[in-house]
């Protein structure tokens, strides 16, 4: 995936604003279960929140793990709260719109 630039994680944060975290990562962590789970998200969704219950300070790290393991982008951070976005495989089903330019 192309990496998103300054003005598209701009526009992606503020629709992602009235979302509620769909992915909770607990004492666990990042497992496979909660991948399988983001993984999901990401393809229903495109554009999740995931909250740290727990982790709360390697979470920058934890977050670098999950783009990479789920191709996802992270679009930002609010407090222990992450924003994903990854677009849908087949393009006629995107149903997000992020500006070129």
């Amino acid at each position: 995936m192309l990496e998103l630039q300054g003005f598209q994680r701009k526009y992606l944060r503020g629709l992602a604003h009235n979302l509620k975290p769909l992915v909770l990562v607990g004492r666990e962590g990042v497992t496979a279960a909660v991948m399988l789970v983001v993984d999901q998200a990401l393809l229903d969704h495109e554009l999740i929140k995931i909250r740290f219950n727990d982790f709360k300070t390697e979470k920058k790290a934890l977050c670098a793990k999950i783009a990479e393991e789920s191709g996802g982008d992270l679009v930002g951070m609010v407090g222990h709260v992450a924003i994903f976005y990854r677009p849908h495989p087949k393009i006629d089903k995107r149903n997000i719109k992020v500006p070129e330019k």
